[in-house]
C-alpha cells in the first residue's frame, strides 16, 4: 500500500512559519523524517490563504523538499495557479491532488494531469457536496474515469477517493466508504486504484490513532491501495505491516515489523 505522509502541510504552525520564512532545514528534516517512518509518498500543501503567493510558495515547498527524496509528491492544493506551478517543477513522479466530479475543475486539472505525466485524485464529489451512498459515489467514479480518458489520462492513472468523514459526525458513512471501495473494484479490468484521507474518520474524537488504524485495516481489507496518513503513528504504521501480511502482500518473517 502507498503511505502518503500528510505532514508537510502549511495548515501545521510549524510548517506554515518555515514557508514563510522560507526554512529550508526544517522542511528537508520534515521530510527525511516521514520517509524514515516509511512514507512512500509525500502531500505537499502550502496550507490556505496565500492568494497571489501561492504559486511562488509552492515553487519553493516543492523544490526544497524534492532536494531531500525522489519520492512521489502529491501536489496538494485547490488553486489551478498553485498546483500548475508545482507541477511545473516538480522532478519527481507527480500525483495531482485533487479533481471533483465538478466539469470545470475535471476540464482544468486532466490536461496539467496528462501534460505532466501526472497521476491524479478524483474526488466522488461535485458542487452538491459528498453522496450519502455507495451507489452514488460509484456513479461519479465511472463519470471521472470516462472524462479522463477523453483528455487521455487513462485509469491506471488515477486514485479514486470515496470521502471518508468522521464517524463523531457521520457514523453511517463508514460501512458505505467501505461498499464504495468494493463497488470501485468492478469499474474497470485492472481494478482502479484507490485513496482515502484516514485521519478524517477520527476528526473531532478522543481516541484518533485508535479510531484510524482500526478503519484503516477495514479498508484494506476492501481492496484499499494508499493512505494519505501520519507515518510517525507507529501504532498505525504497525496497522499496515500487520494487514499487508494477513493480506498476503508481504512476505511474514518473525520481525516483520522491522523487516
Amino acid at each position: 500500500m502507498m503511505v502518503i505522509s500528510e505532514r508537510i502541510n502549511g495548515l501545521f504552525r510549524s510548517v506554515g512559519k518555515a514557508i514563510d520564512e522560507k526554512d529550508e532545514a526544517h522542511i528537508q528534516e520534515l521530510t527525511v523524517r516521514q520517509v524514515d517512518a516509511g512514507a512512500t509518498a509525500l502531500d505537499i500543501n502550502i496550507g490556505p490563504g496565500r492568494g497571489s503567493e501561492g504559486p511562488g510558495d509552492m515553487r519553493w515547498l516543492v523544490g526544497t523538499v524534492q532536494e531531500v527524496t525522489d519520492l512521489p509528491l502529491c501536489i496538494d492544493t485547490t488553486g489551478i495557479k498553485t498546483m500548475a506551478a508545482g507541477l511545473e517543477v516538480c522532478d519527481n513522479p507527480a500525483i495531482i491532488n485533487s479533481t471533483t466530479a465538478d466539469m470545470a475543475k475535471m476540464e482544468a486539472l486532466f490536461p496539467l494531469a496528462k501534460e505532466h505525466d501526472a497521476d491524479i485524485i478524483c474526488l466522488t464529489m461535485d458542487d452538491r457536496g459528498i453522496p450519502n451512498d455507495a451507489e452514488s459515489r460509484a456513479e461519479m467514479a465511472m463519470l471521472m474515469m470516462t472524462t479522463a480518458m477523453d483528455y487521455e489520462v487513462m485509469p491506471d492513472r488515477i486514485l479514486l477517493d470515496p470521502l471518508v468523514l468522521p464517524v463523531v459526525a457521520a457514523q453511517d458513512q463508514g460501512a458505505k466508504v467501505i461498499e464504495a471501495l468494493r463497488m470501485f473494484q468492478m469499474l474497470n479490468d485492472p481494478a482502479p486504484r484507490t485513496v482515502v484521507g484516514l485521519s478524517n474518520v477520527s476528526n473531532g474524537c478522543r481516541e484518533r490513532s485508535l479510531l484510524n488504524r482500526t478503519y484503516l485495516a477495514m479498508l484494506m481489507g476492501a481492496g484499499l491501495s494508499a493512505a494519505i496518513l501520519d507515518p510517525e503513528d507507529k501504532p498505525t504504521m504497525d496497522a499496515v505491516k500487520t494487514a499487508q501480511v494477513l493480506l498476503d502482500q508481504k512476505l511474514y518473517c518473525e520481525d516483520y515489523l522491522r523487516a
